[in-house]
């Protein structure tokens, strides 16, 4: 009976020896980071970083597989914000893309209610039935530019907010 206990202890003691070392070798929990660094983008869900959305971009940037200059609907400010969070300096670049707060606008006379542009907006922003004409509901827009490209006839332009 003693050499089941002793065994038993054994275990527990090679164990928990197991554990702590592995808990300081280890990498910390990043999860707290990674809902900081999401709480400061702009959750519009865009993908324009290369990512499926702002969470996933978040991780990545934690993970350090992402840079903090993918995120354009977020602009300098959300740069200057991740850039003070992570405690690094934030980089002067050159915009990728001109990306000023915008909404989009449909040319209705244009449109031919194909639903391809209301398919692509993940805010419900665009509202329109099957081959009628489509419009934008500019308190939803986002200016994420999502829609644009998917239209065939090219009646979505961005309009500019400032």
């Amino acid at each position: 009976m003693w050499e089941a206990i002793l065994t038993i202890a054994a275990i527990a003691l090679i164990a928990g020896l197991a554990l702590s070392y592995a808990w300081r070798r280890l990498p910390a929990d990043t999860g707290e980071l990674v809902e900081e660094v999401n709480r400061l983008l702009p959750q519009t869900q865009c993908a324009q970083c290369g990512y499926p959305g702002c969470r996933p971009y978040a991780e990545a940037i934690v993970d350090g597989h992402a840079d903090i200059y993918s995120c354009p609907p977020g602009g300098e400010t959300t740069i200057r914000n991740l850039a003070g969070l992570l405690d690094i300096e934030p980089e002067i670049l050159e915009p990728r893309e001109s990306h000023e707060p915008a909404v989009a606008v449909i040319d209705e006379a244009i449109c031919i209610g194909c639903t391809h542009c209301r398919n692509a907006c993940p805010f419900d922003a665009i509202v329109g039935a099957h081959h009628l004409m489509h419009t934008v509901i500019e308190s939803e827009c986002t200016g994420c530019r999502l829609c644009v490209e998917p239209c065939p006839v090219d009646c979505i332009s961005m309009r500019s907010l400032a």
